[in-house]
């Protein structure tokens, strides 16, 4: 098991990540001002069960894989890019409706796609993958024990530690939304337009350091 100084320095790397605001962040905020607290709280639950898959893949070893194939890591970035341009282009795509007796039936689709989209957000999130497959394994120590156990461990703790800020970060957002509610549309619009710049702007990081490599 890992010691309590390596879970304590874990944490504070973690923490780091998590506060600095990515594509998770972003994602989680503009669910939270466009939608309210369910959606944003919501989107927060599928953030992290798509951080369990990289925990997943860092357990049993996955993460080697990728670290020894520049061009599938690549593609998987690429591919997390293409996703937020993706999800830009539907909001804004989307026209905006009153939800004053909207079936509930709808609102509950509704919050499983804003859950869903979060899991793949964070499954092909490049920055969250960048930190379980760079980060975590530095304080991995074979002779402590089981190495999948200690990656579990160290993993948990970042999705721990993950659930508290992004909650605290749909929770303000959600507030302010509350102030937005009768602009709607314009929320919408400033949502894609994020997630449009956000997925260019990460697949022109990509082709650049494919450039220079």
């Amino acid at each position: 098991m890992p010691t309590l100084s390596s879970l304590l320095v874990f944490a504070g790397a973690a923490l780091v990540l998590l506060i600095v605001p990515g594509p998770a962040v972003v994602y989680i905020t503009t669910r939270s001002v466009a939608q309210g607290r369910a959606a944003g709280l919501t989107s927060v639950l599928g953030i992290h069960t798509g951080s369990m898959v990289h925990v997943a893949a860092a357990a049993l070893g996955l993460s080697a894989l990728l670290v020894s194939s520049a061009t599938t890591f690549h593609t998987v970035k690429y591919a997390g890019a293409a996703y937020l341009v993706w999800l830009g282009v539907q909001s804004l795509r989307r026209r905006t409706h009153d939800d004053d007796g909207a079936d509930p039936d709808l609102k509950t689709r509704s919050l499983r796609s804003v859950y869903l989209q979060g899991v793949f957000v964070n499954i092909l999130n490049p920055k969250t993958a960048l930190f379980f497959l760079a980060f975590l394994p530095q304080f991995v120590d074979p002779a402590r024990g089981s190495v999948a156990l200690q990656a579990l461990v160290f993993g948990l703790l970042f999705i721990l530690l993950g659930i508290v800020t992004d909650g605290a970060y749909a929770l303000a957002s959600a507030a302010l939304g509350e102030r937005l509610r009768r602009r709607a549309r314009a929320t919408k619009r400033a949502a894609g337009v994020v997630y449009v710049g956000l997925g260019l702007l990460l697949a022109k990081e990509q082709f650049t350091s494919a450039s220079n490599s």
